[in-house]
């Protein structure tokens, strides 16, 4: 079996992110970047898979610039066999990363592809959705635990109630959540490996699709200071404070 694993380059979540002066996103100049983390997760997941004896293969795929081949290394460091980087200069919405993966997939013909829940710079949480919709196949989404069976996934996924398990027929999609594994330390060594792991990249128009975006960022603003917090001397002070300033009661 076959597993595709779909990451993605992001800031890197210890960064303290700032706005660009003219408000049209975020500075990524001299910035960390990093995998994002979910997506770290999924690709864990498909490397444990493999290990157990589950997987013959696990391939990475990235869409974006050129610098997400670094990504790809780190997810071949963690125990990917090779990669697939989209590579493209533009501005990539979930529908548009969705489409590209579609064609991936139809390539390379896996029999799961896992990815994370969502990615920390644009909190979308569609791509793994859309996807499942673009190819017709079955979805589990904030997985906790996956499970292969004979031509099966068994997934746990974590809903508001608690936990639900659903069985899907392969090929299908599966979205990690931040409980399914915590990710290995990747050590010298395999990233030495990893440099020498193919990867092949790719353009959307070799691949037959247009990435141009749909929708438009017209500005991106900073979240409003929060005002301190304050100490009261005892219930009576709370009471009052939140029914006469805050006016929640």
């Amino acid at each position: 079996m076959k597993v595709l694993a779909a990451v993605k380059r992001v800031v890197d979540y210890n960064v303290n992110v700032r706005v660009k002066a003219d408000q049209s996103g975020v500075d990524i100049g001299n910035v960390k970047m990093s995998m994002n983390p979910f997506d770290e997760i999924a690709v864990e997941a498909a490397v444990r898979l493999k290990e157990q004896g589950a997987a013959a293969e696990v391939v990475a795929v990235s869409c974006g610039t050129a610098q997400s081949q670094e990504t790809l290394r780190t997810a071949m460091a963690i125990g990917a066999d090779r990669g697939v980087l989209v590579q493209t200069d533009a501005a990539l919405q979930p529908l548009e990363v969705a489409k590209l993966l579609r064609a991936v997939v139809e390539q390379e013909a896996p029999a799961l592809v896992i990815l994370g829940k969502q990615a920390i710079d644009d909190d979308a949480c569609q791509t793994g959705q859309m996807l499942a919709a673009l190819l017709g196949w079955p979805q589990a989404t904030n997985a906790s635990a996956i499970a292969i069976g004979d031509g099966t996934a068994r997934v746990t996924r974590e809903v508001d109630g608690g936990l639900e398990v659903v069985e899907l027929t392969l090929p299908a999609i599966v979205t990690a959540d931040l409980r399914l594994n915590e990710p290995r330390y990747v050590t010298l060594p395999n990233i030495m490996k990893a440099k020498k792991k193919p990867l092949d990249v790719q353009t959307p128009d070799a691949l037959g699709v247009d990435p141009v975006s749909r929708l438009q960022t017209l500005r991106v603003e900073e979240p409003a200071a929060r005002a301190p917090g304050i100490k009261v001397a005892d219930v009576a002070a709370l009471v009052d404070k939140l029914k006469n300033e805050a006016k929640v009661i």
